[in-house]
């Protein structure tokens, strides 16, 4: 892949597999959750999933550039077409739960109906390493292989700004989800925090690279996540917490409950977890079955009922979470 983001995890696929079938109990604990449903082969390898506003449909992206729709409860797929040259590298749906935006390491943002029919696209200056989708603000932010962020308006694809803030690519966006403001992480380690307008506000450095971002839902702090452990950074004087976990690769995705009472994450490059963390210690609270394979993405559905998750095994998983959750951000 030429996005730059997968790692040597793919390469070892047929090692993994011989490992996993030799060590059973490190694969599948007993303790954990098994998915409701797997799609098995649903892509080369997966690499971003996002639900609908309903809750009813989950969309899923990978490296071969294809997209595919999946009914939560029914087990079925809706809808699969091409949408980039290269890895999709983000996705979620509009508000109306009509259109799928779509961004992708070929360069392309693009907007589809959920046949998989092009409603409109744009090429962008570089490669999108990373896109989230505030359909709520009328927004799409994305990250770029040049160490760009660029902000654009959902219902044209207008360019709302543009600011260079990383020495390499970027990893992460995030969207605040009280406050009119946006952040990144970047491969150079810096973490950014900045408004639609004046200056950016860069975070304390964080050991290790953070690969995802949330903001909390109340708006106050900024979690990242690198090797086994989670960021939390305090906006109001920039300062980091770090977190321990139980991960044991790095924090790959993440997003928020509502609240901001668990935080659902997946880990990847010597792990594959996935699990509801308590954000304030980052303790576990909630165990499910791990992939295969390197983690990649992970969702959960506005409703609260469902989780979903994709990784290098090419699988898409969903889980019926059984009560009432909320998502934030990714």
């Amino acid at each position: 892949m030429k996005n730059g983001i997968l790692t040597w995890c793919p390469v070892l696929r047929l090692a993994v597999f011989a490992i996993v079938a030799l060590l059973p109990a490190c694969a599948m604990q007993q303790s954990a959750e098994p998915p409701s449903v797997i799609y098995a082969n649903a892509h080369s390898g997966g690499s971003v999933v996002a639900f609908s506003a309903a809750g009813d449909v989950l969309a899923s992206g990978g490296w071969e550039g294809g997209v595919r729709l999946w009914h939560t409860s029914r087990q079925q797929q809706l809808a699969q077409w091409k949408a980039h040259d290269d890895s999709v590298n983000g996705i979620g749906f509009t508000d109306d739960d009509r259109s799928i935006i779509t961004a992708g390491y070929d360069g392309v943002l693009a907007e589809w109906d959920r046949r998989g029919n092009l409603g409109r696209q744009q090429q962008t200056p570089s490669p999108v390493t990373h896109m989230v989708l505030a359909a709520d603000a009328g927004e799409i932010v994305t990250g770029h292989a040049d160490g760009s962020v660029r902000v654009w308006r959902l219902s044209d694809f207008h360019l709302l700004q543009a600011r260079a803030l990383h020495r390499g690519p970027v990893k992460a966006v995030a969207v605040d989800p009280v406050r009119q403001r946006y952040a990144s992480s970047g491969a150079d380690g810096a973490v950014h925090v900045f408004g639609e307008s004046g200056p950016e506000q860069q975070l304390a450095v964080p050991p290790v690279d953070s690969w995802t971002l949330a903001f909390s839902p109340d708006g106050q702090s900024l979690y990242g996540g690198g090797w086994f452990r989670l960021f939390r950074w305090h906006l109001s004087d920039g300062s980091i917490e770090v977190l321990p976990t139980r991960h044991h690769g790095i924090i790959r995705s993440m997003q928020f409950l509502e609240g901001g009472s668990e935080l659902a994450t997946i880990s990847r490059q010597t792990d594959s977890s996935v699990y509801l963390l308590d954000p304030q210690s980052g303790a576990v609270t909630r165990e499910f079955q791990r992939h295969a394979l390197c983690g990649a993405s992970i969702a959960v559905s506005a409703d609260g009922r469902y989780l979903g998750t994709t990784s290098d095994d090419a699988s898409v998983r969903i889980w019926a979470l059984g009560r009432a959750r909320a998502t934030g951000n990714d």
